[in-house]
Parts: structure tokens; sequence; C-alpha cells
């Protein structure tokens, strides 16, 4: 699973970031990391982020996650 982390929210204290496994695409926030003098822990961050892709990538292999279905098409031409 490859992962993208954007930037930190400092309102929300969330990154955004983007999961990707094959061609299914999935995109949440996830709660940031900071440090014991309230400065924010990349790496820390990372790992986080690490450890919620192993629960995007179950929820993926479950159907829980998938890929969004196409509206149908309305016949109201």
């Amino acid at each position: 699973m490859e992962t993208k982390i954007g930037t930190l929210n400092t309102e929300t204290h969330t990154v955004p970031v983007t999961f990707t496994q094959g061609d299914l695409v999935y995109s949440r926030d996830v709660n940031a990391c900071f440090d014991v003098g309230g400065d924010y822990d990349e790496a820390a961050t990372k790992e986080r982020v690490e450890q919620v892709g192993r629960g995007v990538a179950q929820k993926i292999s479950l159907g829980v996650i998938a890929r969004e279905k196409p509206a149908p098409e309305s016949d109201d031409a």
C-alpha cells in the first residue's frame, strides 16, 4: 500500500492521508502526533499513518472499503 501524507492542519491536529492499493484510492484524516513540548512529531505521525494503513489494507481485503460504484444513468433524457 502506498501512502501520501499531506500538511498538518493546526486547527484539527490531523494530517490528510491518501492510501492507494492497486487502482483503489482512499483518503481520510489521521490524528497527528506531538512531542512532550507540543511540537508536531513528523516521525511519530508517519508511524501512526502506517498503523492506520494496516487497518485500511485489512478493510480493503474484506470489502469494507471499496471503490465507489458509478451512479446509475438516468432515463430522464
